[in-house]
């Protein structure tokens, strides 16, 4: 064969493949979690929040977004993406919940995120009460643990507290609100 026709051949063979790859849907692991790369992830969702990374963690970068509207009783899914896994053995993957938030029966309370790859999992939460809950992720990786604490808002939002008093600086250059007390 001449080389253009296998380099042409060759492309259209890579083409092919990204396509497929596009188009396969993330498919459940042996631990019961959905799993796929962060380029699978639904078209037309809402975008991914990055959850705050201290120095002294474990490393693993932490993305989510909440999708749907919670309901009281409802399941929830919640899109978690890993990143920045280096050790070789992985990095250990655990969640609890809190405030009237539980896991959903397909949800495994841990995972281990393979090394040197992004992994984005789907966890499913179900609340019990209309508020604020949390879904709480840990990483550990390389004995560094870190914790994500994932808001899960049902129903509407306090209002914010309207801002009362005014701001003045003192001579230490400290701001302070002063308000009266009733």
């Amino acid at each position: 064969m001449k080389p253009s026709l296998v380099a042409t051949r060759f492309g259209m063979a890579a083409a092919a493949l990204s396509v497929l790859a596009m188009l396969v849907p993330a498919c459940a692991s042996a631990d019961g979690v959905a799993k796929s790369s962060p380029a699978r992830s639904q078209a037309g969702a809402p975008p991914m929040k990055s959850a705050p990374m201290k120095s002294s963690g474990s490393g693993v970068a932490v993305q989510y977004r909440v999708d749907g509207t919670p309901e009281v009783g409802t399941t929830v899914r919640v899109v978690l993406s890993f990143d920045g896994v280096t050790d070789p053995a992985g990095a250990a993957l655990r969640f609890t919940t809190e405030g009237g938030l539980a896991m959903g029966a397909t949800t495994p309370a841990a995972v281990t995120l393979p090394s040197g790859q992004a992994t984005t999992i789907t966890v499913e939460v179900v609340p019990s009460a209309q508020g604020i809950a949390y879904l709480h992720v840990f990483t550990t990786q390389n004995g560094a643990t870190s914790a994500t604490s994932i808001p899960v808002q049902v129903g509407k939002a306090p209002a914010a507290l309207p801002a009362t008093g005014e701001l003045k600086q003192d001579a230490a250059g400290e701001k302070i609100r002063s308000m009266q007390v009733k």
